[in-house]
Order: structure tokens, then sequence, then C-alpha cells
């Protein structure tokens, strides 16, 4: 079924999915902040969405990693870090629970 939706997938589309899985090969992003990112780099807010949903990923993880990324590179406390990964488009819950992971 994979394959047959993967073929049914437009050209746009399928060129999403990959932009969107290179994003996600070198840095962290929430859901709304990879399709923002996909619709910066010119795709349609459908497309950028199709490709979002189409690739796996562990969005908690995904704010640990951006967690650790910001306080490698500055100093947070620890509400300070759940508001920026909130403000990056984590849900509280996870954002929580990335602060919790890095150590604050």
């Amino acid at each position: 079924k994979a394959q047959q939706e993967a073929d049914s997938a437009t050209m746009s589309q399928q060129q999403a999915v990959q932009t969107a899985q290179n994003y996600l090969d070198y840095t962290a992003f929430s859901r709304s902040g990879l399709i923002k990112q996909l619709e910066y780099e010119g795709f349609s807010n459908a497309d950028a969405t199709y490709a979002v949903g189409q690739i796996t990923v562990d969005w908690r993880e995904q704010a640990v990693k951006m967690a650790q990324n910001y306080i490698d590179y500055s100093s947070f406390s620890r509400s300070g870090l759940i508001q920026q990964l909130v403000y990056e488009g984590f849900s509280s819950a996870d954002a929580t629970y990335a602060a919790g992971q890095v150590g604050l």
C-alpha cells in the first residue's frame, strides 16, 4: 500500500517528502516548524503538510534534540527553554518533557 501511495503522489509531493527527510537528517523541527520550513522552500501548504504526514517522526524526540541544541549554544532557565520550544511549535507536554531530558 505504501508503494501505491508513493506512486500516486505528485512530483511536488515526492520532492517535499524528500526535502522534509533531508531537513530532519541534520536538525530538529517541530511538526509545524517543518511545514513552515518547507513552505519557505517554495512548497505549497498542501504539499508541505502531505510530506510531513508521510514521514515517520518522533516529535517528542525532536523536542529533546532541539532543547539540547539550544542549551549547547545558550543559557536557559527551565521555563525559558519550555517557552522557546513551545514557540518553535512543540506541544507544552513535549517541551516540558524535553527540558527534563536535558537536565532542566
